[in-house]
């Protein structure tokens, strides 16, 4: 096995190779899979493991469930063991429920995530082949171009003016020149020049590299390994922690009084145990993380049907909240399609020779395949034969030009193209009808063409030239003394019925921004453009336009002020993106960025929510938490509801929790202090517990009512604290009536009682959710088939229950008549009183 610790940048590509047994044409598939057995998979952290076993496992891992199995145990041996028995039955039976919703979630997002996978292209049996990152293994020949992420540490092989961005592993702002070559083992990991490391990516250029370590063996591995870095929290999980937290604490002094108080009164010590612990079952929620997960995959299922695929579960909340989304405004607002419009010199008449020398620099790029470039190839209709390539310099993000050293009849010329500004920037002249002329002259006229075609929303790019004789190669600083020559017009339309794709994501409470790198006269067109069709209040329709060179004199308080009334930012450098996004983060909003580009890595990672395109570069891929499979606002309108139905459907399990199952808990406790018998055995309460459990299971198919979706909504503690007072206060109330007809109206035997108290609790528990789960009346929402089946199929389990010849295993025995209709009524008073509160608690506390 080769070893990891060597300093492979100070090897030659052919020892590296011998070391690392593998050749140019890379490793066969035999050899591959043997590797990746004794490397193991290329990852910085373990996968979840979502075996059965583990999964089964982790349904039991609660200390309260350990406890009383723990119990449940020394009863058998203390020789109680019909009780016993049927706790561990009801405690497998629940655990098992939990069990196969997870299964079944994390099966479904593994395929989901298999259909956004970032791949590598490598060299296998001498083929290019694309594998996912994970699948590299050391000695595997990399085949490397823009936009591609790098899977592990390796050495170059062969180059072409290739520059990386290592700002994730170095700090380095600028991307950096990678060539073949051998450097002393001391150099410092910023200057090695020869070598790749995983975390970074390919800005332009190409290459062929050999892997040479993988995982934490990596540069950006180790550094992984020292800091234990953890990425951000997000906010649905804090959310849902905290309430773990607030349930625990009152569960904690609950059973702690519960069984101190028991034991005060002379019960049975074992008993009282297990009937708190049984309490203390009751009142957690151990099926949030199954109700959570079985919710968030049912959600990222439905979002994939709208060609929307979720990569991390817990950004769904955040996609529901998201009240701001920035994109560029290419394919999003436009088609996305670049098209020539017309070719003209500095006059504004159309030029042969400009879309020439435009077409010659396009068809002969060897670097970044850029949509312009497509665009020129298409338009240009001139014969391009007789003129040959000799060397390019590659576009760059720092330059923004590219440059083609081209040969005709012996005589070399360097044709660049690229940003207007940047291509003035190295011309002394320019070109008027065949005439040279001083830039000072010819500068005015430039600037003139500029402003006109970018008030017509026109995009344009500077063409220059400079004869250079014999010369063979050109670098970066031959680009200056050339002549000017003329400008390409491309156009980008904006796609068709924009209008109302706008108007959707308004009525969902989302303002679009637009954050574009063209200039600001195009911005503001398009914006004017947008909005002359109708006016959308809050929407993108504002005049104001900020510039990149605005932004760099714009304190961070400043730019947070303006961020919330600006809804167009122009001429952008990538790094002033993530700034915007900050910014706009701390006005208070939840913000989505939507890129597919090399550099917009740090915006998706700075966002609440990245989002890119199946089509985008690896690295944002990667780097987004939502990948759409087509750039449009359409979809992700639709995604965004979906979103919110999930977040709305996990919410109604809490409620649900907070109010009838806490109430019931609360008023057993309760009652525990003055009944000269316990309310419920424990198997009774577990099996209370496994009931209202059921229903609670098709919580994800329910329907969502359309107030519940039409703006963002975010975790709130406050407001689930409020809600759980509210409504298990009335739960408990009408729980103490119960009692009091049972014992003082109905003189129920302690077994009637039980078996009355068990029916009562089951049932109001099971229709309540029915209530709850809306804000309307609950007759004037519909919910989800699955939910009002298992509901009334719980009903009459547990109505028939007592009857059957299950009841003595359970301590229940057949009612009088009289019994269940009074249950009946109390049953009804509740849920109409749970209405009327409802539409109370409401008005006054805002959610």
């Amino acid at each position: 096995m080769y070893s990891g610790q060597k300093a492979f940048w100070s090897e030659t590509p052919a020892q590296a190779m011998g070391d690392l047994d593998t050749t140019a044409q890379g490793l066969n598939s035999d050899e591959a899979k043997r590797r990746l057995k004794a490397y193991g998979p290329n990852r910085l952290q373990p996968k979840k493991r979502s075996d059965p076993l583990t999964l089964l496992i982790s349904q039991f891992k609660s200390p309260i469930i350990l406890l009383l199995l723990f119990a449940a145990l020394l009863s058998i041996y203390l020789g109680d063991k019909a009780d016993s028995i049927i706790i561990l039955i009801i405690v497998f039976l629940s655990g098992a429920l939990g069990f196969w919703q997870e299964y079944s979630a994390a099966n479904a997002i593994e395929k989901l995530l298999a259909m956004v996978q970032v791949t590598a292209r490598v060299l296998r049996d001498g083929r290019e082949v694309d594998l996912p990152f994970e699948d590299i293994v050391p000695g595997d020949v990399l085949v490397l171009n823009a936009g591609d992420g790098i899977p592990g540490d390796g050495l170059i092989l062969e180059s072409r003016d290739l520059f990386v961005d290592e700002a994730a592993l170095t700090g380095e702002t600028y991307p950096v020149e990678k060539v073949v070559g051998t450097l002393p083992p001391e150099t410092p990991l910023s200057k090695r020049t020869n070598a790749l490391f995983m975390g970074t990516h390919v800005i332009s250029g190409t290459a062929r590299a050999v892997v040479v370590r993988t995982g934490t063996d990596t540069e950006f591995g180790r550094i992984s390994e020292h800091l234990r870095f953890k990425p951000p929290v997000p906010e649905f999980e804090r959310g849902v922690t905290q309430f773990g937290y607030l349930l625990l604490e009152i569960t904690t002094v609950m059973i702690i009084a519960i069984f101190a108080i028991n034991v005060y009164f002379h019960r049975p010590v074992l008993d009282s145990f297990m009937f708190a612990l049984a309490l203390a079952v009751g009142l957690t929620p151990q099926l949030l993380p199954a109700i959570i997960s079985i919710n968030l995959a049912t959600g990222a299922r439905r979002m994939a049907k709208e060609k929307v695929i979720v990569k991390q579960l817990s950004s769904i909340e955040n996609f529901g909240s998201m009240n701001v989304l920035c994109s560029d405004k290419t394919g999003t607002i436009t088609e996305g399609k670049v098209e020539v419009y017309s070719a003209v010199g500095i006059d504004g008449q159309k030029s042969d020779k400009v879309l020439l020398y435009a077409g010659l620099n396009a068809c002969m790029e060897s670097g970044f395949a850029s949509p312009i470039d497509a665009a020129i190839k298409n338009y240009c209709t001139l014969d391009l034969g007789g003129y040959n390539k000799v060397d390019e310099v590659p576009y760059d993000f720092i330059r923004k030009r590219l440059s083609v050293l081209v040969a005709k009849d012996g005589i070399n010329i360097i044709m660049t193209k690229g940003a207007l500004q940047n291509v003035m920037d190295i011309c002394s002249r320019a070109e008027l009808n065949g005439n040279i002329i001083g830039m000072g002259e010819a500068r005015p006229l430039i600037m003139k063409q500029y402003n006109e075609l970018s008030a017509k929303g026109f995009r344009t790019l500077g063409v220059s030239y400079k004869d250079v004789g014999q010369q063979s190669r050109i670098a970066k600083d031959d680009e200056y003394d050339m002549t000017f020559l003329g400008i390409i017009v491309l156009y980008d339309p904006p796609k068709p019925g924009i209008m109302d794709a706008i108007k959707d994501m308004s009525r969902l409470g989302v303002t679009l921004k637009i954050i574009t790198g063209d200039n600001a006269l195009v911005a503001a067109y398009i914006n004017r453009q947008i909005c002359s069709a109708d006016e959308i209040s809050g929407g993108i329709c504002n005049d104001r336009v900020i510039k990149g060179t605005e932004l760099d004199h714009m304190s961070d308080d400043a730019l947070m002020a303006a961020v919330n009334e600006v809804n167009v930012f122009a001429e952008v450098e990538p790094n002033q993106k993530e700034r915007i996004i900050i910014a706009m983060k701390r006005a208070g909003n939840v913000v989505g960025y939507m890129g597919d580009g090399i550099n917009d890595g740090p915006a998706l990672h700075a966002a609440d929510v990245g989002i890119s395109v199946d089509s985008a570069a690896d690295v944002a891929k990667e780097a987004a938490e939502i990948v759409l499979m087509e750039k449009d606002l359409d979809v992700l309108a639709r995604g965004i509801e979906e979103g919110r139905k999930t977040f709305a459907n996990t919410l109604k399990y809490v409620f649900m929790a907070t109010s009838a199952n806490f109430g019931n808990m609360f008023s057993m406790a309760g009652a525990s202090l003055f009944l000269p018998f316990l309310p419920l055995l424990p198997t009774q309460i577990l099996l209370t517990n496994l009931m209202t459990d059921i229903p609670e299971m098709t919580i994800a198919t329910d329907t969502v009512d359309l107030e519940l979706v039409d703006r963002p909504r975010r975790w709130d503690i406050g407001f689930i604290k409020k809600f759980m007072v509210t409504f298990g206060l009335v739960s408990s109330i009408f729980d103490f009536m119960t009692f009091g007809v049972l014992l003082f109206l109905l003189h129920a035997s302690e077994r009637q009682f039980q078996t009355g108290w068990f029916m009562e609790s089951v049932v109001s528990a099971a229709m309540i959710v029915l209530v709850i789960r809306t804000r309307k009346p609950f007759f004037r929402s519909h919910p989800g088939k699955p939910l009002v089946l298992a509901t009334l199929l719980i009903v009459a389990v547990v109505i028939v229950m007592p009857y059957t010849p299950i009841a003595p295993f359970f301590k229940f025995e057949p009612l009088p008549p009289v019994f269940i209709v009074t249950l009946a009524i109390i049953v009804g008073l509740y849920i109409a009183t749970v209405e009327v509160i409802k539409w109370i608690f409401y008005r006054v506390v805002k959610f």
